[in-house]
């Protein structure tokens, strides 16, 4: 993992653009897919993605309209937007879109004081839209391993020797960055892969239809990938081991060179792309635990989950093969055996019926009698009559009875009324003389918290002439109103302050 995939707990004092957004902020530009009009949002964003796609990066409100009324020509589900104003306001206080005063729009000096407003993606808006894009649009030709990629990885590992040895640093630069590109992509498709396999068999124990339609595709498939990366394991290591052999501090340093990021220092980028031939060297080259090694590995082990779950789908559906014609081919082997003793022998395989059931029934507790200890000195195993009797073992018997402590409930339940009612007298005492003023007594402290834990956990984004936050328990509302200033609630843990709200409870 690169330092660029870990998200920043806190902006840096001198960082501007997408590096100025906090843990925080990046978690809220995810706000417009679980909102209430998250399919007006998202119709709204693809219309932005449209005009970006045709270098209309500014768009007014009514532009944005325009863009709704040519998607709804080829998808008839963009007509559900309504006004789009409220959702601009949302996306830019989301950050999802970037807000700005278009000045030249204004004809007169009423229009320039209305303050026409046009929008844009932020870069950080824009990713998380491409996010949730992805994730609606993923398909299960996602999920596969891509066998057909090791040749180009060679020819790359044999050009990248030749580069640095040449001192062709753009060239170097161009191959490790190839390299790195799709090494990150396949070791993406390999875990999408297995995960996929996964969710085939949680889904097998439902629909096993699904799983029998796809058996004979994902078992060539896994069989062909594993032969192809079995050829191509070794010529990589030996690819890598001669690209190594040209200089390795060298080819990092035209890497570094021909790297135009320009925000990284000269020896942020020196690391970056000695971590990138580290992993290069750990995917093919190493010799012990190397990824190629656990790739094949993981796939052999895939392919023997599949066959597994191909044999319990065959043996609980018994599709494809009848008891009748399990019978005949048994009767039939039966009849090709030269001679008594191997007919015996296929007796025994096929109904073990010959040796006693009783033999095979191990102690209650194992570890009270020693293995090293002979049958003769161990003590007896006790056997049930109808084992011993007809062979077949006892059945078992239906749960035993329920001991109910009617003492015991008839306390719980009473201490139970007896708080409910104590926070409702609580929660009256606060409505009839507020919560300012006086010193909150411990039972109305515990349900004044208990109404702001439901007040905030249901708290949105608002505007600051409206109610922050409201919720209501025990026959009461509490509301949180934003004031100038601060406030403060006395109670008999201490001072509640609050900055900015004033809370209040009513009835």
């Amino acid at each position: 993992m690169t330092d660029e995939s870990v998200a920043p707990q806190a902006a840096d004092e001198d960082a501007f653009g997408i590096d100025a957004f906090t843990l925080d902020d990046r978690l809220r530009l995810f706000h417009f897919a679980a909102a209430d009009k998250r399919h007006e949002y998202l119709w709204l964003l693809r219309a932005f993605d449209r005009g970006r796609a045709n270098y209309q990066v500014l768009l007014h409100a009514s532009d944005a309209v325009e863009l709704l009324k040519r998607l709804a020509a080829d998808h008839p589900d963009a007509t559900a937007v309504g006004d789009v104003q409220p959702l601009l306001d949302a996306l830019a206080d989301w950050q999802v879109l970037d807000r700005s005063y278009d000045g030249t729009r204004a004809a007169n000096l009423a229009e320039y004081r209305n303050r026409h407003y046009v929008y844009q993606f932020t870069q950080a808006g824009f990713r998380a839209y491409r996010a949730v894009e992805d994730v609606l649009g993923a398909r299960l030709e996602d999920a596969q391993l891509s066998r057909l990629v090791f040749p180009d990885i060679l020819a790359d590992l044999h050009a990248l020797a030749d580069a640095n040895a040449a001192g062709d640093a753009e060239e170097v630069y161009r191959k490790l960055g190839r390299l790195d590109f799709v090494l990150s992509e396949m070791a993406q498709r390999s875990a999408r892969f297995y995960l996929m396999l996964g969710d085939l068999a949680r889904t097998n124990d439902t629909r096993p239809e699904v799983f029998l339609a796809h058996k004979d595709a994902l078992l060539a498939h896994m069989r062909e990938f594993t032969a192809e990366l079995g050829r191509y394991a070794p010529l990589l290591a030996e690819a890598v081991d001669k690209a190594a052999a040209t200089g390795v501090d060298r080819m990092i340093e035209y890497a570094a060179e021909a790297d135009e990021r320009l925000f990284r220092s000269p020896a942020e980028r020196l690391e970056d792309w000695r971590q990138r031939w580290r992993g290069i060297v750990h995917w093919f080259a190493e010799r012990e635990h190397s990824e190629t090694e656990r790739l094949q590995d993981a796939t052999v082990i895939a392919i023997r989950s599949v066959l597994a779950l191909l044999r319990r789908v065959t043996e609980a559906r018994r599709g494809g093969v009848s008891r009748e014609s399990q019978l005949r081919h048994l009767a039939q082997w039966f009849t090709s055996c030269q001679s008594d003793e191997d007919a015996h022998a296929l007796f025994q395989v096929a109904f073990g019926l010959g040796a006693p059931r009783h033999i095979a029934v191990p102690y209650a507790d194992p570890e009270l009698i020693p293995g090293r200890t002979s049958w003769w000195e161990a003590e007896p195993v006790e056997l049930a009559r109808t084992l011993v009797q007809s062979g077949r073992s006892p059945g078992l018997h239906g749960p035993g009875r329920i001991e109910r402590n009617e003492a015991q409930r008839e306390r719980l339940r009473a201490e139970q009324l007896k708080q409910q009612a104590e926070r409702r007298t609580a929660a009256a005492s606060l409505a009839a003389d507020g919560a300012h003023g006086r010193v909150l007594d411990e039972a109305e402290t515990r349900v004044l918290l208990a109404l702001m834990d439901v007040a905030l956990a249901a708290r949105v984004p608002a505007s600051r002439s409206v109610c922050a936050a409201s919720g209501s328990a025990h026959g009461v509302r509490l509301t949180l109103t934003p004031v100038a200033g601060s406030t403060t609630v006395h109670t008999v843990r201490g001072n509640l302050h609050l900055d900015g709200l004033r809370l209040e409870v009513t009835a």
